[in-house]
C-alpha cells in the first residue's frame, strides 16, 4: 500500500484538468495573441480561466495576472509593487516564519536597494499578533506581505483583521497575501479584507504546475518582472502559458464546488490523523490545540518525534510506501533547521525531529492508519541506532 501525504508540496491533478489541457495541446494550440480563429480560440480558454477564477474571489477578470506559479506571483506582488511606490517610500512588513518566495524578494530589496524590511514575530501557535503590525507601520511604509496559511505547521492569520488595520491608517500602503497554501483549503474575499495582491499556485489544488496567478485589486500598480511584449495588460509580458492556464481555471472551479463538504471531510481526515499520532510514543503535534483544530488549516499537521532526524525518518517511511515532507519542498534540496519551527519556539531537541503530514481531496482513512502503523514501526528500530 503507499500513502501520500505530502500535498502541500504538491497535489495529483484532477484527471479531468488533464484531459482539458490535452485537447487543448493538440487542438486548440495558436498563441492567444494571434487575430485568427486559433489564437481567438486559445485566448477563449484564458478568458474562462481568469473568469472561473475571478468568481472564485468575488472579482473581476481583469484583476487576475497569470503566472508560472506561487513564487513568481510573491516575486511580483513584492518586487513589482515595492518599485512602483519607490518614491513612497522602502520599508517592508512581513513575517518571521514567511515562504523562502517571500524572503528572497525582501531580501534581494534590501541588499541591492536599499529597502528596510521588519519581521514581525509568532507565538508559539503561529499566530501573529495584529497589533504588533500596527506598531510596525511607519511614514516609509510601502508594502505588508503575509500568508494565509503556513506551509510548514498550517496555523491560520488573522488577515482581515490586518488588512483593517492598515486600511485605517489612511496610509498607501500594499497589502500582500501569499494564499498558495490557502486558496482553494478556505473561503477568501480579497476585498472584503482589503488586501490589494494575493498569490497561488495550480499544483496545490489539483492542477498544473507551472501555473498560477496574482489577484491585484482595482487601480494596483505593478512594475512588471517580465519586459518585451503587451499581453496581460502589459503587466506579464510573453505568450501565456495556454494549456496551463485552462487546467488552472478548470482545477479552480473543481476545487470551489461544494467547497464547503470538502473542507468539511479534509478536517475530519486531520482529526483522525492528530488522534492516531497522539498514539505514538514521544510525539508532539505542533501549533494545534486538539480543542480547536478547525482554527488550524485543514490539510496540515506537523508533528516532532524525538529521538530521530526528520530526513533519516522520511527515508525510512519512503521505504514503506509513505510519503512526507521535512518541511517546504522548496527548501528541501538545502537542508538546515527550520526557520519556522524556531520562530513558535519548539524545543532545540525537537527541531530536526519534525516532519509534515498533509492530505488532499483523494486521501482516505486507511492511508492514514497504514502511515501512522508504519510510523510506530519505523520509529523504534531507528531510535536505536541515535547517538548518545
Amino acid at each position: 500500500m503507499e500513502a501520500y501525504l505530502d500535498n502541500a508540496a504538491t497535489a495529483k491533478t484532477f484527471d479531468q484538468v488533464c484531459s482539458a489541457m490535452e485537447k487543448v495541446m493538440r487542438e486548440d494550440y495558436g498563441n492567444p495573441s494571434s487575430l485568427h480563429r486559433k489564437g481567438m480560440e486559445a485566448e477563449r480558454h484564458i478568458r474562462e480561466a481568469a473568469d472561473a477564477i475571478a468568481a472564485t474571489l468575488k472579482c473581476g477578470r481583469k484583476n487576475i495576472i497569470f503566472t508560472s506559479g506561487g513564487t513568481e506571483s510573491n516575486n511580483m506582488a513584492i518586487i513589482g509593487g515595492c518599485m512602483a511606490k519607490r518614491r513612497s517610500g522602502k520599508h517592508i512588513i512581513t513575517t518571521c516564519f514567511e515562504h523562502a518566495s517571500v524572503y528572497g524578494p525582501c531580501q534581494y530589496l534590501e541588499q541591492f536597494f536599499g529597502y528596510e524590511a521588519t519581521y514581525l514575530p509568532a507565538d508559539p501557535m503561529g499566530h501573529v499578533d495584529p497589533e504588533d503590525l500596527r506598531r510596525a507601520l511607519r511614514d516609509d511604509t510601502v508594502l505588508v506581505s503575509v500568508m494565509l496559511i503556513n506551509n510548514e505547521i498550517g496555523s491560520v492569520l488573522d488577515i482581515a483583521r490586518m488588512g483593517k488595520i492598515i486600511k485605517e491608517t489612511g496610509k498607501d500602503v500594499l497589502f500582500h497575501v501569499d494564499a498558495v497554501q490557502a486558496y482553494g483549503k478556505c473561503k477568501i474575499n480579497p476585498a472584503r479584507w482589503n488586501v490589494d495582491l494575493l498569490s497561488a499556485s495550480g499544483h496545490k489544488i489539483h492542477g498544473p504546475k507551472g501555473v498560477g496567478f496574482l489577484y491585484a485589486a482595482d487601480g494596483v500598480k505593478l512594475h512588471p518582472l517580465i519586459h518585451g511584449g503587451g499581453q496581460q495588460s502589459g503587466r506579464r509580458s510573453g505568450t501565456e502559458n495556454v494549456p496551463g492556464i485552462a487546467g488552472l481555471g478548470l482545477a479552480a472551479k473543481m476545487a470551489h464546488e461544494g467547497q464547503d463538504e470538502k473542507i468539511s471531510r479534509l478536517y475530519s481526515l486531520k482529526e483522525h490523523l492528530i488522534g492516531r499520532l497522539s498514539e505514538v510514543e514521544g510525539s508532539v503535534i505542533n501549533a494545534c490545540d486538539p480543542e480547536r483544530i478547525r482554527d488550524t488549516a485543514p490539510h496540515i499537521v506537523s508533528v516532532s518525534v524525538g529521538g530521530v532526524r526528520s530526513e533519516t525518518l522520511l527515508h525510512a517511511l519512503e521505504e514503506r510506501g509513505v510519503y512526507v515532507s521535512s518541511g517546504s519542498a522548496c527548501s528541501s534540496n538545502h537542508p538546515g533547521i527550520s526557520s519556522t519551527l524556531r520562530a513558535i519556539g519548539v524545543k532545540e531537541s525537537l527541531l530536526d525531529s519534525t516532519i509534515r503530514f498533509s492530505t488532499s481531496l483523494f486521501t482516505t482513512e486507511e492511508e492514514i492508519d497504514y502511515a501512522v502503523q508504519q510510523l510506530r514501526e519505523v520509529l523504534p528500530v531507528l531510535r536505536r541506532y541515535v547517538k548518545r
